[in-house]
C-alpha cells in the first residue's frame, strides 16, 4: 500500500513528498534545532551584559567612509565605554566595527550565520556563535543591547531596523536608543516614511522620534553612555512609562 502524500508533487519539483509520519519528525528535528539555538544564544549573551549592536551592509570596503566611521566608532565603543561590541561577525560594516573594537583589545563579537557550504566569519572576532536559523540569530543580536547603530545596508540592515522600531513601537521591548549613522542614506528614508507612511495615518507622528540620525561619532558615544544597562530587564525609560 502506498504512503499518504501531504505535498502534491509536480513537474518543477524535484523534492519526494513527504508522509505524514516524515512531516512529524522533520518538524520535531526542526523546533529541537530552534530550541538548542536559543538556548546556546542566550547562555552566549549572559557573558557580555554590557554591549552595543551594529548593523550594516556587508559590500563596504575598508577605503568607505562608511566602514571608516564604523571601525573608529567600535573603537570609541570598547576604548572609552568598554561594552562589547556586537555584530553579525561578517564582512562590510560588521568586520569595520569589530574591526574597531579589536584593534584597543576590546570584546569583539559575532552572532554569525550558516549559509550553504559556509559559515561567514570576520577575522577580527574575539568571540562568536554560529546559527542555523536567521530569525534566532536576529532575536539573540535584539535581545538585551544597550543601544542599536545602524549604517547603511541593503534588505537585511533595513529589515533589522524596521523589526526593532516595531518592537519599541509596540512596547514589546523598552525604548533602546536606535541610532541611525549617515544622514544622507537615512534621511531620505525618513521623509520617505513621513510621506507615504505618516500622510496615510499608517504610523504616528511620534513614531519618527523612535530614532536618531546623526554624522556624528561623538553624539554617538554621548547616546550609548546616557542609556540605562538592560541586562535583558525591563526598565522605566523617562521617555515611555511603565507598563502595568
Amino acid at each position: 500500500m502506498d504512503k499518504e502524500k501531504i505535498n502534491l508533487e509536480t513537474k518543477r519539483l524535484p523534492i519526494k513528498p513527504l508522509t505524514r509520519q516524515e512531516l512529524y519528525h522533520s518538524t520535531t528535528d526542526r523546533l529541537a534545532l530552534i530550541n538548542e539555538e536559543f538556548k546556546n544564544g542566550f547562555e552566549f549573551l549572559r557573558k557580555h551584559p554590557k554591549s552595543v549592536t551594529v548593523f550594516g551592509g556587508g559590500h563596504f570596503t575598508e577605503k568607505n567612509s562608511y566602514y571608516i566611521s564604523a571601525r573608529s566608532l567600535g573603537s570609541k565603543i570598547a576604548n572609552e565605554l568598554r561594552y562589547a561590541v556586537f555584530t553579525g561577525g561578517g564582512p562590510g560594516i560588521m568586520e569595520a566595527a569589530n574591526r574597531g573594537a579589536f584593534e584597543v583589545g576590546g570584546q569583539s563579537i559575532g552572532l554569525t550565520i550558516e549559509l550553504e557550504k559556509l559559515q561567514v566569519e570576520n577575522p577580527y572576532l574575539t568571540s562568536n556563535i554560529g546559527f542555523h536559523y536567521f530569525f534566532s540569530r536576529k532575536v539573540c543580536l535584539s535581545f538585551s543591547a544597550e543601544a542599536y547603530v545602524f549604517f547603511p545596508g541593503g534588505y537585511g540592515t533595513l529589515n533589522e531596523f524596521f523589526e526593532i522600531i516595531t518592537l519599541v513601537q509596540t512596547k514589546k521591548i523598552e525604548r533602546v536608543p536606535v541610532i541611525l549613522f549617515g544622514s544622507d542614506f537615512w534621511n531620505p528614508i525618513r521623509e520617505m516614511m513621513k510621506k507615504e507612511l505618516l500622510s496615510r495615518a499608517a504610523i504616528d507622528k511620534d513614531d519618527l522620534s523612535l530614532f536618531k540620525i546623526t554624522d556624528s561619532e561623538s553624539e554617538v558615544i554621548k547616546i550609548i553612555q546616557n542609556s540605562p544597562i538592560r541586562n535583558g530587564i525591563k526598565f522605566t525609560h523617562p521617555e515611555v512609562p511603565a507598563s502595568t
